[in-house]
């Protein structure tokens, strides 16, 4: 009875054991997430802005393309970007409360608009509700000397604060930041 009992348990264990490392992983996303912070050394753990993305690869393709003028994209790929202030600040000239927004904008040649939103995990920008807006400024939009494969972000110092700079191919957004007056 003792031998049966032994075996069976053995047989058991293989069998879930085999389930166990039978398992699936999906592979790489074709557009991985990354995360951008101000200030970005890893060393610096009292953070202002972090932003929460997905890169997507131009891979032949326009920026036209994949973030059409005119028209509201999710600021990445996959999930709407996701941006957490902190503390209270300026984006732009409007005063934003610290908290969790979806981060949108809207591609328009030399001047975007660049959106925050209240409504937090939305797929791409299927669901946006313009009603949900907590700001919508105009940022400059430039050429960069370097063409970048992967759609990306960046901080860069001001001498009136911080620019979040969204950069895909050669074009360069410039999205100004600064510490709130409240």
């Amino acid at each position: 009875m003792k031998k049966v009992l032994t075996l069976t348990i053995m047989a058991l264990a293989i069998v879930f054991t085999n389930e166990i490392t039978a398992q699936e992983f999906s592979g790489m996303d074709k557009s991985p997430a990354d995360i951008a912070t101000y200030p970005s050394s890893y060393k610096v753990s009292d953070k202002l802005i972090k932003v929460v993305y997905s890169r997507p690869q131009l891979k032949g393709r326009s920026l036209s393309e994949l973030a059409p003028e005119g028209k509201v994209w999710r600021t990445g790929a996959n999930e709407a970007a996701e941006i957490t202030l902190y503390k209270d600040m300026m984006f732009g000239e409007t005063s934003v409360k610290a908290g969790t927004y979806s981060l949108f904008t809207i591609p328009e040649g030399s001047e975007w608009t660049v959106i925050l939103n209240s409504k937090l995990n939305q797929w791409g920008a299927y669901s946006y509700d313009e009603s949900a807006d907590v700001a919508r400024i105009k940022a400059s939009s430039s050429t960069g000397d370097e063409s970048l494969e992967a759609f990306s972000i960046a901080f860069k110092e001001v001498d009136s604060g911080v620019h979040m700079i969204l950069g895909w191919g050669t074009t360069r957004v410039a999205v100004p930041f600064s510490l709130s007056m409240y």
